[in-house]
């Protein structure tokens, strides 16, 4: 089982016993360190002291299952406005709003594209932009965040 995996098992419980939704497990590396990151989130918003009691309530349960060899640093962050659309049900979630798809080659000259999420399907991303609907495959989507508009 991969270690995002394991970590998600364990924070699951204590994330919504807390009112939190648990978003995301990241495990990196970021120049010489590793990073383990768990992202929640809440209706409203997270705020610090969200954070901060979920990584005091996790401290203990990651020292006891030591998912990870090494050392590493852990951080419990906020989704955040503009969070990465990665699981089916996060594509459903959010029908309707503008987000960013960033492909892997220009399409129309762009490699960002500002679009509305139109529908998800099998990888498959449909946006609209403007008056045009356009669907790009799996294979050409980078990722997908949501866009904050002001």
């Amino acid at each position: 089982m991969k270690i995002t995996d394991q970590v998600a098992a364990l924070a699951k419980p204590v994330v919504e016993a807390r009112g939190l939704q648990l978003w995301d497990v990241e495990y990196v590396r970021e120049g010489p360190e590793y990073f383990l990151r768990l992202y929640i989130d809440k209706e409203g918003g997270v705020d610090i002291d969200d954070c901060e009691a979920v990584s005091r309530a996790m401290d203990p349960i990651l020292d006891e299952a030591d998912p990870i060899e090494g050392s590493y640093r852990f951080e419990v962050c906020s989704a955040g406005l503009e969070r990465t659309l990665k699981r089916p049900g996060d594509f459903q979630q959010f029908l309707g709003s503008p987000v960013t798809v960033k492909l892997y080659r220009p399409w129309g000259g762009l490699k960002e594209l500002p679009a509305v999420l139109r529908g998800y399907e099998d990888g498959k991303v449909t946006v609209e932009m403007g008056k045009e609907t356009i669907t790009f495959e799996k294979s050409q989507v980078a990722l997908v965040r949501l866009r904050v508009e002001f």
